[in-house]
């Protein structure tokens, strides 16, 4: 082989890899740790096309951070990040919950909000109901209908007050279930798209 085909294979695989490390992609951007919130790393020239970031999404039983914009994450990352924590098995959450997630993140500019729980199979339902958790038989979580959270502000310690969070759902005009679990030990919000009712813990 001669030395200019050499140098020429070499030049167009260069050229190929750089056009390859250089094409954004089309999945979620990853996520860094540090201090519990999530940030986009990628390449500096697209860092402009990015839509502002709402808040971070942690998943407390995973330790997964994933930013949270107005097309970050997906409908099916989100329903991935919220998968049966017993089974693994993942299932599709309904699409408004992220929309209440992406309204109430808006009010609380850089907060986490902490993702208590999403989809239960029915396996996971019934043990967290004999283990005496106060779960519904017929679960709206087993539907992919509901999520459990918590907004922690920037610089915050502690979450909102459930009942704080609850208000705030509300005057969103949501119209699907929320539960208020205000204790030391449950202190989160449940919000569903079943029927309009409230309870609290």
């Amino acid at each position: 082989m001669s030395f200019r085909v050499i140098v020429l294979a070499t030049l167009m695989a260069s050229a190929s890899s750089a056009t390859i490390a250089e094409t954004p992609s089309s999945k979620d951007p990853p996520a860094a740790w540090a201090s519990g919130l999530a940030s986009r790393k990628g390449p500096a020239a697209f860092a402009g096309d990015d839509p502002p970031l709402l808040a971070t999404l942690a998943q407390v039983h995973t330790g997964e951070h994933v930013p949270l914009d107005d097309t970050t994450p997906t409908q099916a990352r989100f329903s991935a990040l919220l998968s049966d924590r017993a089974t693994g098995d993942a299932h599709d959450l309904d699409e408004h919950l992220l929309g209440l997630l992406r309204q109430l993140a808006a009010k609380h500019p850089g907060s986490r909000i902490e993702l208590v729980s999403g989809y239960r199979s029915w396996k996971l339902n019934e043990m967290l109901r004999k283990k005496g958790h106060h779960v519904a038989s017929h679960s709206q979580h087993s539907l992919g209908h509901a999520c459990d959270f918590r907004i922690v502000p920037p610089g915050a310690e502690r979450a909102l007050d459930p009942l704080v969070v609850e208000k705030e759902i509300r005057d969103l005009g949501w119209q699907g279930g929320v539960g208020v679990y205000p204790t030391t030990a449950d202190w989160f919000v449940h919000a569903d798209v079943g029927a309009n009712r409230r309870w609290v813990n």
